[in-house]
């Protein structure tokens, strides 16, 4: 699967409060984890998303997010491409945060 394929969302077509049922995957390093994350969030960085994945119900729809996009669409395409219902978060947690988004820490 190539990253052309790769299902992808912007932030302002996500409900804001984000509706019941929605996992965030967020693969960032911890540091950029304790800068700030989605509320809810789900914290496995990309390096341990392989070993990891089995902790994830492939059913429940899961919006993945990194810093900007490129992580997160490589972890949503394995998702995907592993039966996992994902998306990714085109921008990252900068669309998120410049949206006004909220976060926490």
């Amino acid at each position: 699967m190539n990253e052309l394929e790769v299902p992808t969302v912007t932030v302002e077509s996500i409900p804001d409060p984000l509706p019941e049922g929605l996992n965030v995957l967020d693969v960032r390093e911890p540091h950029e984890w304790a800068e700030g994350h989605i509320v809810g969030a789900i914290h496995m960085p990309l390096g341990d998303l392989m070993e990891r994945r089995s902790e994830l119900d492939p059913e429940v729809q899961t919006l993945v997010v990194c810093h900007v996009g490129g992580r997160s669409a490589r972890a949503t395409a394995y998702l995907v491409s592993n039966g996992h219902s994902a998306v990714n978060l085109d921008g990252g947690m900068m669309a998120w945060e410049n949206a006004g988004r909220p976060i926490t820490t």
